[in-house]
C-alpha cells in the first residue's frame, strides 16, 4: 500500500514529506484494519514534523490522524483521533499519560489502510461524505468542547472567535451559530471575515480592534499575538478558553484584568470518544457541513502539508487516497 511520511524533523514540513510503499497493516486482537477514504490535516502534524514532542528516532512517520473509513466488513467508520490504551482514573483518556495523537500511534491516516484500536472507532453516518466526517475528529471536536465543556457557553450568549479561517475557527462558528449563540469573530482580512459571515458570524472585525461590547466568553486559539485583546475584549465574570497557540505559547498577562474581574482562564484540547459521538449527532441533526479548504490526492501529500503549512487555508486541508 502507500502511505505518507515525514522523512526527518525539519522547520519545512512540507519538504521532507514522502509517499512510500508498506505492506498493509496486520490485524492484531483489539485492532481493526480500515480502507481510508479521507484524512485531513492538523497543525499537530506540522508540529510533530517539526520536532515538538517528537524525536528523530520516530521517523519516518506517519501524519494525518483524522480519518473516515470502511473496514474489511464494511462498515463506515470514523476514527477517533486521541489514542489511549486503558484510560482509567481522573480525565479519563485526556489526562493519560500514555496518550498519543493517532498518526503517532500508529503509520498515519494519509495512507490507503490503517490499523485501528477497536474502541477508537464509531459509525460514520449517512449523511456525512468521508471528507466532512474526516474533519472531525481534531479540530471539530475541540470546538465542541471549548464551547459546551470548557466554556460552558449557553444559547443566548455573545462569544468571540479569535482568527477567522482555521479549521478549530471555522468549526467554532459553524457549530455556535447552530446552538443559537451570537458569534463575534476577529480576523485579518476582509476574506476570512466574509467566509465567517457566511458560515453564521452576526459580526466581524479587524483583529485586535475594540468591541462594540465585552463578551461572555473568547475563544482563543491564536496566542501570542491575540491573547492580551482576548483579557480586553472578555465581560467581568467571564471566560477565556484556550486550545492553541499557532502565533507563539508565550504570553503577557496582567493579573488586575484576572483577579479584579474574576475572569477564568480555561484550558482544553481534544474530547473525548464520547464528545465525538455527540459532536457526530450534532453535526448531523443540524445539517451542518465543515467547512473544507482544498482536498489532494495521496500522491500530492506534500502539496496537502504545504497548503497547511502556508496558513492561507481557511477550513480543512484533506488527503483522499
Amino acid at each position: 500500500m502507500k502511505r505518507a511520511v515525514a522523512t526527518k524533523i525539519s522547520t519545512d514540513p512540507a519538504s521532507v514529506i514522502s509517499v512510500i510503499d508498506s505492506p498493509i497493516p496486520e490485524p492484531t486482537p483489539g485492532f481493526v484494519l480500515v480502507n481510508v477514504r479521507a484524512a485531513s490535516l492538523n497543525q499537530h502534524d506540522l508540529w510533530s514534523i517539526k520536532g515538538v514532542g517528537t524525536t528523530a528516532e520516530q521517523f519516518p512517520l506517519g501524519i494525518g490522524s483524522d480519518v473516515a473509513g470502511v473496514t474489511e466488513e464494511g462498515r463506515e467508520v470514523i476514527v477517533h483521533s486521541l489514542v489511549s490504551p486503558a484510560p482509567s482514573g481522573p480525565g479519563g483518556e485526556l489526562l493519560d499519560p500514555r496518550r498519543s495523537m493517532f498518526a503517532e500511534a500508529s503509520t498515519g491516516g494519509a495512507a490507503e489502510w490503517v490499523l485501528v484500536p477497536e474502541r477508537n472507532l464509531i459509525d460514520k453516518p449517512a449523511e456525512l461524505d468521508f471528507v466532512s466526517a474526516a474533519a472531525l475528529p481534531t479540530a471539530w471536536l475541540t470546538a465542541y468542547r471549548m464551547l459546551f465543556n470548557a466554556g460552558s457557553v449557553r444559547p443566548g450568549d455573545t462569544l468571540l472567535v479569535q482568527g477567522a479561517g482555521g479549521g478549530v475557527a471555522t468549526a467554532l462558528i459553524s457549530l455556535a451559530a447552530a446552538a443559537g449563540i451570537r458569534v463575534w469573530v476577529t480576523g485579518r482580512n476582509e476574506e476570512r471575515l466574509a467566509r465567517a459571515r457566511e458560515l453564521g458570524a452576526h459580526a466581524t472585525f479587524e483583529s485586535g480592534t475594540r468591541l462594540p461590547e465585552r463578551v461572555d466568553v473568547v475563544l482563543e486559539t491564536v496566542g501570542e499575538a491575540t491573547f492580551e485583546h482576548s483579557l480586553r475584549s472578555v465581560r467581568p465574570g467571564g471566560r477565556v478558553v484556550v486550545a492553541g497557540a499557532t502565533t507563539g505559547n508565550r504570553v503577557n498577562v496582567d493579573l488586575n484584568r484576572i483577579f479584579l474581574n474574576h475572569v477564568s482562564i480555561v484550558g482544553t484540547s481534544l474530547g473525548e470518544i464520547e464528545d465525538l459521538r455527540a459532536l457526530v449527532r450534532f453535526v448531523t441533526h443540524a445539517g451542518i457541513h465543515p467547512l473544507i479548504d482544498s482536498t489532494f490526492a495521496l500522491d500530492d501529500a506534500a502539496a496537502a502539508v504545504a497548503r497547511l503549512a502556508d496558513g492561507e487555508a481557511i477550513g480543512k486541508v484533506v488527503i483522499t487516497p
